[in-house]
Formats: structure tokens, sequence, C-alpha cells
């Protein structure tokens, strides 16, 4: 039986990379999907691979709201649409973040840092609390896309805000993790490091047009670092993820995993 069949797997801020490839591979495991995102564009992108899913195994089992976690009634829409379409919510991914506001502490616009805030934290959790009535009726699992930076701040970019904003995120998983424990529903985070995926290689793009060297040699100072001889894919993150949103993780709960081909061991 595939993993998740017969089950509702609530995916936000499904883009071109980390959340299409979480909401695509739950599909393929049997789950219904249902997707979250600002922009409809990549919603509907989505949708149709969903849908179209190689054999058409993914027919009339994927639907889809613009969703912006930091509007409460937002998130209650969408945890609506999940039960409306298919009469429950089984695991939720938390993808969508604002991970676009660079600098330090020096240089900060703290306008900007509590917008960070806001959706990284808050519009995380609030988009787990609409979700918790249909979570509650049968247990389930959330799954918190972290960032390792939260615990490692990277030496090549600054991006203070949000390491801030997911570190946040992390500490209240243990609470989440311990308050919604009797209703058998999970609560973990994924930490990726660099992550090879649509904003990595815009990275490396603008990194070998900036200093004038080939992509390569740039995408080779970021592996060097790794215990494994490459980057982390974004496909190998979303495999983490339904792990922990799977009941092959049924009894693990307010842990974080690092997925970063071994550049941070702990």
């Amino acid at each position: 039986m595939a993993l998740f069949e017969g089950r509702t797997v609530l995916v936000s801020g499904v883009g071109p990379g980390l959340g299409q490839q979480v909401a695509v591979r739950a599909a393929r495991e049997g789950a219904n999907v249902v997707l979250g995102a600002r922009t409809e564009e990549n919603l509907a992108k989505a949708a149709a691979e969903i849908e179209a899913g190689g054999t058409g195994q993914g027919a009339g089992r994927v639907a889809w709201r613009s969703t912006d976690i930091a509007e409460p009634e937002a998130c209650d829409r969408l945890a609506e649409l999940a039960v409306e379409r298919f009469g429950r919510i089984d695991a939720v991914v938390h993808v969508a973040a604002m991970d676009s506001y660079f600098g330090g502490l020096a240089d900060a616009d703290f306008a900007a840092w509590r917008r960070v805030l806001d959706v990284n934290l808050i519009g995380t959790l609030q988009l787990t609390r609409s979700c918790l009535p249909a979570l509650r009726e049968r247990g389930g699992s959330v799954v918190i896309i972290g960032t390792q930076s939260a615990v490692a701040a990277p030496s090549q970019v600054r991006q203070a805000a949000y390491a801030a904003s997911k570190g946040a995120l992390t500490s209240a998983m243990y609470s989440l993790a311990r308050e919604l424990g009797p209703d058998r529903i999970r609560v973990n985070t994924v930490l990726p490091g660099w992550m090879w995926g649509p904003a990595v290689e815009m990275y490396v793009r603008w990194t070998s047009g900036t200093e004038g060297v080939p992509e390569e040699e740039v995408k080779a100072r970021l592996s060097e670092r790794m215990a494994l001889p490459e980057l982390a894919t974004d496909g190998d993150v979303a495999e983490a993820a339904l792990f922990f949103a799977s009941d092959r993780a049924r009894a693990i709960t307010g842990q974080s995993l690092l997925v970063n081909a071994g550049e941070l061991m702990h």
C-alpha cells in the first residue's frame, strides 16, 4: 500500500522548489493533497503536475487555494477546503516562509524583521491552529521546514531575521509537541542546509556573474564543506519531511532533523 493511501496532506508554500516537491511526492504515495501559496500560477502548475502524475494517478486528488499564511482567515479557508474536498487532514507540511530579506543587526530594518516574524513564526502557528480540529479527529503530523541557519549562521550570506524567525519556530515546536501529543498529533522540524533547488541555483548564478567565475566553482565552494560530496537537493528535504508526516515516524515528536549532506553534525 502507498505510504499515504486514503490520507490528506496539506502543504503551504507551494512554489517551484521544495513545496512542489513535497506535494508531488505525497501524491505519488497516494495522498490527497491540498496546496496553499500566495501565487496562483505556482499552485496551478503544481496541481497540473499532480493531476497528470505520469499515469494519471493524481486525478481528482488535488485541491488548492491562494493563501497568505499571515492572514488568519486565509489559513481557516485553506483548512476548510481540505475538509470540504477530502473530509480530513492527516498531515500539514509548512514550507511557506519569507526568506528574501537579507542583512544583520547593524543594518537591520526592524519593520522588515517584524514582517518576517509575522509570516514565518505567527503565520505557521496560525495555519497549524486552523488545521487542529481536523487533525484532532484521528491524530496526525505537523512538519515544520526550518533552517540550519537557526543553529549555525552561514558565512556566505546574512539572514539574521530569517534565522531568528525559524529558531523561534523550532522552540515553539517543543511546546506544540507536548501540548498536542495527547491528541496523537506529532510535531517535528526538518532543518535544511544548502539545498540544491531554485533558490540556491539563483545564488550560484548570481555569485558566478558577480565574481566572474564558473558556476561549478561556486557550487564546489559549497559542497566542499559537506561530509558527502554533493549538496542535498530539495527532493532530499521533501523526502525527510514526508517521513515525519507518515506513520513510519509514529513514535517521533519534538525532534529536529538536519538534512545538509553532513555540513553540520550534532
